[in-house]
């Protein structure tokens, strides 16, 4: 068989099979891409209760602990606590003492060292609160093929809440910033999964310039709660834009460093990817990745649920959010024939930078059948997501090919 009569009888084959599991016809499968699955034949996870968290996430694995959030949980402006998402690299502190609990800042280019308590980060500095959006930079890494290792994140492993604590550029300037900084680095109180002490579980970082953003917070607090002990409690760094793998948790220690911060997956090709793009499945030398910094324009359909059935005579709400590291979110737009049109939402401004905003639709279907509800939202610097997958990377990062989810109309 040729390669395109092999790809023809395998598209053939895929659309035979969503008419066969729905009941019902492919509207608009001559656009279907070929070598993509329908959405429906697609959610095959298995939800699972974690201690401290919702029962309804879906837990990838428990040591550590992985856990996403199925997207129409993602409804509400604000993520709630039970529904973050949980990325750990080691396990929490098994003990908190939030009266003993300190912070120390020190590093080459710190002026001096110095610790402070939870009580003197809350007395000594302004107070803010900000709704920030954190994404693991893995998230979408099932879809890549050939399949890319680490933790198989769907569409889930991202939230926003709103953080309460402290300007991270208040505390850095208060201990004083030589002028050959260059980046800083967090340690955690999580302990590595070996058991060893001398180990660190993870320790990243950002470039200084980011560390000095407005937005780029110490906190204590989220959505008016104590953080969970499964996201940072009692204190953890939050930086939008970037990888979540950057907003430290259970936040003892910062260096401000003269050079790249050199710490755990800070080297590799842990969160980074090729310098140039690659073909699938290529071996990439670690010298030839470079380091994930701003995450790309991403949305999500967060209502209805996939799979969801309505009459043809109804109109379909649909809504969801949008997200960037750009200053703003420009459009969200949607297409139920495979990308071949789009039309537009309405789109709602987010509270402050690093926010995701909602945008909202109503959709009116043709005729009886199968569809997608395809979204793809476009940034202030003009980004756009994808229709299809991202260029392949050896780690699975930086998925934001455009959200999908299946509809019946019958």
């Amino acid at each position: 068989m040729k390669k395109q009569e092999r790809r023809t009888f395998i598209k053939n084959t895929l659309l035979a099979g969503i008419a066969t599991y729905v009941g019902l016809p492919m509207v608009y499968a001559e656009n279907f891409p070929t070598g993509m699955e329908p959405i429906g034949l697609l959610d095959k996870t298995l939800p699972i209760a974690l201690p401290g968290k919702s029962d309804k996430m879906t837990v990838l694995n428990d040591r550590p602990v992985n856990a996403e959030t199925p997207a129409h949980l993602l409804d509400e402006e604000l993520t709630p606590n039970n529904l973050f998402f949980v990325r750990n690299n080691g396990i929490p502190p098994a003990r908190v003492d939030v009266d003993k609990w300190t912070l120390t800042i020190e590093g080459e280019s710190a002026s001096q060292s110095k610790t402070y308590t939870l009580q003197d980060l809350k007395t000594k500095f302004k107070n803010v609160t900000l709704q920030l959006t954190l994404e693991c930079g893995g998230n979408g890494r099932s879809e890549f093929n050939p399949p890319a290792k680490g933790n198989q994140w769907s569409t889930g492993a991202v939230g926003c809440a709103a953080w309460t604590g402290v300007r991270l550029a208040d505390v850095l300037k208060d201990v004083g910033i030589k002028n050959d900084a260059v980046y800083i680095g967090y340690y955690g109180a999580d302990d590595h999964l070996s058991g060893d002490p001398k180990k660190q579980s993870i320790s990243r970082g950002v470039p200084i310039k980011k560390a000095m953003e407005a937005e780029s917070m110490i906190a204590w607090a989220m959505n008016g709660q104590e953080i969970p002990v499964l996201n940072g409690y009692p204190l953890r760094l939050v930086f939008g834009g970037f990888p979540a793998s950057c907003s430290g948790k259970w936040l003892e220690k910062i260096v401000i460093r003269n050079k790249v911060h050199d710490g755990q997956k800070m080297q590799g090709q842990a969160y980074r990817t090729p310098c140039k793009p690659v073909a699938p499945g290529t071996k990439v030398k670690d010298e030839d990745m470079c380091i994930i910094e701003e995450m790309p324009v991403k949305s999500l359909i967060t209502y209805p649920q996939t799979g969801a059935t309505i009459q043809l005579a109804q109109t379909l709400p649909i809504r969801g959010h949008a997200w960037t590291a750009a200053p703003t979110i420009k459009a969200v737009d949607y297409s139920i024939d495979f990308g071949k049109t789009w039309t537009s939402c309405t789109l709602i401004a987010g509270k402050n930078r690093y926010a995701w905003q909602r945008f909202e639709g109503e959709i009116k279907f043709p005729q009886v059948g199968y569809y997608e509800v395809w979204a793809r939202a476009t940034d202030a610097n003009e980004d756009r997501q994808p229709i299809i997958l991202p260029g392949w990377n050896p780690k699975g990062y930086l998925n934001n090919a455009c959200h999908r989810i299946a509809i019946k109309v019958v």
